[in-house]
């Protein structure tokens, strides 16, 4: 069947019927949640295991059982990997990996799809497992990803039910309580995973700073816990920043950066109470660096910045131009000294950020955005998920929650990368429809969705290069010879699914390259 945006996908996957992608705000959910596992404690509790391996027995972890885990360690996260190690030598088989995000660290993950340990994936992946995926055959059904909004909807709703929520956490006391921002290794906010340990059968905290009582702040709480264990290395801070969360150098990229900060400027919105978000790309971070500059020069102060914490967001708030940054995740080892230092510096969930079945995100106050993409349509579809050439690589993040919520969208892209056009006619996948999509920027020039004849008259007037996004594509595609297309089969390997449980795309298995 098709959904709104013409799309192709499936009708139903295994037992479950799939509901097609209608419109960004076209659904609305009634009815209760789903309820939560009781967990009565008896008044002396120790909750101290000695190894993962015990809190696996003590779980009752088996075949065919739901596990989960956070990503806030990113590239440096060790605990997915002892867990699943643990599970294949008790020979646990037929998981469902249910991880906010996988990154090139969990490589081995592919070597547990392989000898039958894990046999389906819900959650974003980065990397290795992603391209392992994409070559099909591998997994019992079609992997599942989710923006950080919605797989936190998607556990209230009881659309995905955990048995056992791994939780890797920086310090935490015997009795439950933890969080990310101090102990040994610090990784900033393990708030993802605080809807895992409501409603989770059994939490289990893996910290390797256990800590006297109470622990605190308590991202985690004492009475969501069930197990604790303490081992020598849960992830390492140095591995969550990454190339692409670095400031760009590239001339082309800053010139990208310098056009959506006048972009903004000419808006209107950059004003007192301004609020933004920023991605983790390199050209992202230059716009939150020009914007700041140009805040200072105007004597601007702004409500809040969002966008996963980095230095350059705790520069604007220790230097009086923003009020507050409300973080959901650290990008940086500055964010996360921030976090304990800075009273201005608010942890948040990703409820709170993104939840559609909510009466209230925190992305739908945001004024601008700037996120990236691997692919931009003539539609102003964006693709986030796969390249060029049709591999699972990356993750949603939050680029649908922002790019919905956001008054003013804008996607930073250079019109070529590595040779290849950005620019397509269709993209590849679609992960965020055009609908919520404002802006394109490029070192060519801005491109206006028709949907916001408003700020293209203010961009104009502003002396903006503004043009059609064809003509962008058309004059990027003249510098480069045709690239090889994916060809692909019938088999779904994976489904995205929208803010709100309806699928707006389905990648297929990659058979080759012509």
């Amino acid at each position: 069947m098709k959904n709104a945006i013409g799309r192709e996908i499936p009708e139903r996957i295994g037992d479950r019927a799939l509901a097609p992608f209608a419109g960004a705000f076209a659904t609305t959910h009634a009815g209760p949640k789903a309820a939560r596992h009781q967990k009565t404690a008896p008044r002396v509790d120790d909750k101290l295991l000695p190894s993962i391996d015990a809190a696996i027995e003590a779980c009752g972890l088996s075949d065919g059982m739901t596990i989960s885990f956070h990503h806030s360690f990113r590239d440096g996260d060790r605990l997915i990997n002892q867990v699943l190690d643990a599970c294949a030598s008790r020979g646990i088989k037929d998981l469902r990996l249910f991880p906010t995000a996988l990154f090139p660290v969990h490589e081995p993950v592919i070597g547990h799809i392989e000898n039958g340990t894990v046999s389906r994936i819900e959650g974003s992946m980065n990397g290795p497992v992603g391209a392992f995926v994409s070559q099909g055959g591998k997994l019992a059904e079609p992997a599942v990803l989710r923006s950080h909004g919605a797989r936190w909807r998607a556990v209230e709703a009881g659309n995905v039910e955990i048995d056992v929520a791994f939780i890797a956490a920086p310090q935490a006391d015997r009795y439950g309580n933890a969080n990310g921002i101090r102990g040994k290794t610090p990784c900033g906010t393990i708030s993802f995973c605080a809807v895992d340990a409501q409603y989770a059968r059994k939490t289990v905290l893996v910290t390797n700073d256990l800590a006297p009582y109470p622990v605190h702040p308590m991202e985690i709480q004492q009475g969501w816990a069930d197990v604790v264990v303490e081992v020598d290395e849960i992830g390492d801070p140095g591995s969550i920043v990454s190339g692409t969360l670095q400031l760009t150098k590239s001339p082309t990229r800053l010139r990208i950066a310098r056009l959506t900060a006048e972009a903004v400027k000419a808006s209107g919105c950059l004003v007192d109470g301004f609020s933004f978000q920023g991605g983790a790309g390199g050209i992202s971070l230059a716009v939150t660096k020009f914007l700041g500059d140009e805040m200072e020069r105007a004597g601007i102060v702004g409500s809040f910045g969002m966008g996963g914490g980095t230095k350059l967001l705790v520069d604007l708030l220790h230097r009086g131009l923003i009020r507050t940054i409300l973080e959901g995740q650290a990008f940086d080892l500055d964010a996360i000294a921030s976090l304990r230092e800075d009273a201005g510096h608010v942890l948040i969930d990703p409820g709170f950020y993104a939840n559609y079945d909510s009466r209230g995100c925190a992305t739908y106050m945001l004024d601008a955005a700037f996120l990236g993409a691997t692919e931009v349509d003539l539609d102003f579809n964006v693709n986030v998920n796969t390249h060029s050439d049709g591999l699972l690589l990356h993750g949603i993040g939050g680029h649908q929650d922002v790019a919905a919520g956001a008054a003013m969208t804008m996607i930073t892209v250079p019109t070529l990368r590595g040779r290849i056009p950005v620019i397509v006619d269709q993209v590849t996948t679609v992960t965020t429809p055009g609908e919520v999509v404002d802006v394109i920027v490029t070192e060519r020039g801005i491109a206006v969705n028709p949907r916001r004849d408003d700020l293209k008259e203010r961009f104009a007037a502003a002396g903006l290069p503004v043009r059609p996004l064809e003509d962008l594509r058309h004059e990027a595609e003249k510098q480069v010879r045709p690239i090889a297309r994916p060809v692909f089969g019938d088999e779904v390997v994976a489904l995205i699914e929208w803010r709100d449980g309806t699928v707006i795309d389905a990648v297929r298995k990659v058979e080759g390259w012509t």
